[in-house]
Formats: C-alpha cells, structure tokens, sequence
C-alpha cells in the first residue's frame, strides 16, 4: 500500500478535525476526497504530507512510519496545497530551480528541463510566474511537487478557479502525470471526480462517511451529487 491510515485524530482548540480516520490507497490509485467546507479534508491532506502531526493515529507512506522517518516520508511525496505557494517576482525556470535546490536534486539541470517538458512549461520558462495565468501557474505548482519524483502525490483543490479550457488542460496533466504514482485530491468539483478519479472517499464532520470506486458508482447508476447532498445534509 501506498498510504495507510489507522485511527487518525486531530483537534484543534476542542474541536475535532478528524475523528478515528482510517483507509488505504494502493500503488497507481487516483483517489477523490470528497466533502463539504470543514469536513477535514485539508486537514488530512496536510498531516498525510507531514506539513501537520496528528494528535492520535498511525501513518505510513510506502511502507515507511511517519513516527520514525518523517524526513524520508517527505521525499516520497509531492504536496501541492489550495494556495500553490508561488514567488510571483520569480522567472519560471528561475523558481523551478530554487525549488530543486531545496531538495538537492541531481543533475537538477536535466530535471528540470525534463519536468518542464512534461508539464507544458517549455515556452514559458522565460517568464515571470506574476505575468501567467491561473492555469499556468497551476502547471508551475505541479511541476514543483514533482521534481523530486516522489511516489505519493497529494493534491489540494488543484483546480479550484480555473476557466473551462484550463480545467480541461490540468486534468489531462494530472491523469497523464499519475501513470505511475497514488495520487489523492481533494475537490469541490464532482464532474472532476468523473473525469479523473478511479476511487471517491465522502468526508464529513471528520469522519469518512463512504468509500467506493468509480466503477461502482458508474454501473450503479449512482448520481453522485445526490448521493453527496443525502450523506452530508
């Protein structure tokens, strides 16, 4: 498995942000987290990446104990959070090797001409982060969370504000980019799950409420903003 979770529990000044969570991902997933604002989706997301300790619980990514090795967990993931944390006054190529460095890639050069490859960033290497768009500076905040290439990649609303053109373009980068990684995202935007997800976890209120795979609810005729809409309300 590539992520497991057992009893997982965070509180924050008494309240509970997580409640007992538990699951597991495996190697090649692409799974959705669903949930209202408050559910804890962030909240998981950030103590899954180790920018977060939880109160009570176990967490393992590839195999590994995040109570013992915190350090090599974090290099086995790619965080992407809501806020893609951006230098806008930086060139593109510029900030990509900033953020090498910071990982102390080898042979970063290559990296990263590699990685601007992959993510359409080529003919705009040139360019300020604060003069592109949305979309792009989404393709930036991607390509950051995989130049070290990690094995698990977490990403936080990787959609959130963009136009239809840009929603399509990120997606086709997200579901081409997971090929050979776990990826769990978290959205508002249900068609994403549709469109790029094999498997949807519900949130609520710090609990996980349901758990099925796409196909599932495909063969089952399941409208999932209804289904969504009668487990959270």
């Amino acid at each position: 498995m590539s992520i497991i979770v057992k009893n997982l529990t965070k509180v924050y000044d008494e309240n509970l942000a997580l409640n007992k969570i538990s699951l597991s991902i495996q190697k090649g997933e692409i799974v959705g987290l669903l949930g209202p604002n408050g559910a804890g989706k962030s909240t998981l997301m950030k103590i899954l990446s180790r920018a977060l300790t939880q109160d009570e619980g176990e967490v393992s990514i590839c195999n590994i104990d995040s109570k013992k090795n915190n350090l090599i967990i974090k290099s086995k993931i790619g965080y992407l959070p809501e806020k893609n944390p951006l230098y806008n006054n930086m060139y593109v190529k510029e900030y990509l090797n900033f953020v090498s460095n910071i990982y102390k890639i080898k042979d970063s050069r290559n990296r990263i001409m590699e990685i601007m490859n992959v993510t359409g960033l080529i003919k705009e290497h040139k360019k300020k982060i604060s003069m592109l768009s949305k979309g792009f500076k989404q393709r930036i905040g991607l390509a950051a969370t995989l130049i070290h290439n990690p094995e698990v990649l977490i990403l936080d609303e990787p959609t959130t504000g963009l136009d239809p053109n840009q929603l399509i373009e990120i997606r086709k980068l997200i579901k081409n980019i997971s090929k050979e990684k776990t990826v769990l995202l978290s959205t508002h935007i249900l068609q994403e799950v549709y469109k790029i997800c094999s498997r949807v976890i519900l949130l609520n209120n710090g609990r996980i409420i349901d758990d099925k795979p796409i196909e599932y609810i495909l063969e089952n005729n399941i409208n999932l903003e209804n289904h969504f809409k009668d487990l959270t309300l």
